[in-house]
């Protein structure tokens, strides 16, 4: 059974309307010659969708603007406050810095350099926690201290409807598609995207990667409600909470054809290919996509016309560096 809620493709459009103005519609890119035929043969036809160019660095800005955009005055007012490892806090400073209002993001303290300078830069009071749990706390405690409002990183109808507007891009960017792929952490960018697509085209096939170390979608998939990671060993830290929500359980339990788990050794292939053939360099998280459709769903796109989605860039020259040089 369906369990869109209020998830609908006006609903979508209405988001893209309102987010318009802040973000960037990111191109997308028909991926041909070498590189890609050594990647995934002559017979997937692959186009890229360049999220990693958003405003932002990744997705993240859709769903932050789209929350804010609904705020009353009054509400928005005080301000937005969020938890994050990184790109969410990007997308809140930034939100907050093109909306005017206050941000105060909390980050976990294994947030990469960059990404703090980054959310900083947009002028956001950070402050740091040891671990998402702690750095979840925190944020509610500013809520109920300051009369901010949380924006949470992946939960919520408003948030998917922002990401949904990434999926609508696709679909009427790329004709005759047959399925897209993209990366999965706590479930927001994946239904969103997926609810979306199939709304407007429900033939789409639509795969989610997830890193092998924080698999909490497959694992809620399996229990048939969200569940809590307690261990998470990955790389990809953008990729890592440790739960889901209702809302992004539940989509993406109606709308993701499959969730494939892959090893952080997967992620730096996939590092080095879109660095070697296009000169990208792109977080471990933004390349699951790409990852998974060159490895374990590559039998499966065989004839067809495939999105793979690249959702961010947010990783610095010596993390990069780091993680391409290893065996």
């Amino acid at each position: 059974m369906s369990n869109n809620g209020d998830f609908s493709l006006a609903g979508v459009r209405e988001t893209a309307r309102l987010i318009a103005p802040y973000i960037r519609r990111t191109p997308v890119f028909r991926w041909r010659g070498d590189g890609a035929a050594r990647c995934l043969g002559h017979d997937i036809d692959a186009y890229l969708k360049c999220e990693l160019f958003q405003v932002s660095g990744t997705f993240k800005a859709r769903g932050v603007i789209s929350v804010l955009s609904r705020l009353s005055p009054e509400i928005r007012a005080p301000g937005i406050t969020g938890f994050s490892a990184g790109n969410h806090a990007i997308a809140l400073a930034y939100a907050g810095s093109a909306l005017g209002v206050p941000a105060k993001v909390v980050m976990v303290s294994s947030a990469n350099p960059a990404r703090r300078a980054r959310a900083a830069n947009y002028g956001a009071e950070l402050i740091i926690e040891a671990d998402a749990a702690s750095a979840r706390a925190r944020a509610e405690e500013i809520v109920a201290r300051d009369g901010m409002t949380l924006v949470h990183p992946f939960e919520g109808l408003y948030t998917v409807l922002g990401t949904g507007t990434l999926g609508l891009e696709i679909v009427e960017d790329i004709d005759a598609l047959d399925a897209i792929v993209v990366g999965v952490g706590g479930g927001g960018l994946a239904a969103g995207v997926a609810t979306a697509a199939k709304l407007a085209r429900p033939e789409i096939k639509v795969y989610g990667i997830e890193p092998e170390g924080a698999p909490v979608i497959s694992r809620s998939l399996a229990a048939g409600a969200p569940v809590t990671l307690t261990d998470i060993r990955t790389i990809a830290d953008s990729l890592a909470p440790p739960f889901t929500g209702p809302t992004t359980f539940a989509l993406c339990r109606d709308h993701l054809d499959d969730v494939v788990t892959l090893p952080d050794s997967a992620l730096i292939d996939a590092m080095r290919v879109l660095y070697d053939d296009l000169k990208l360099a792109v977080e471990p998280g933004g390349v699951a996509a790409l990852a998974g459709a060159i490895g374990p769903l590559r039998q499966r796109l065989k004839g067809k016309r495939v999105a793979i989605i690249l959702c961010g860039s947010n990783i610095d020259l010596v993390t990069f560096q780091k993680f391409t040089a290893q065996g």
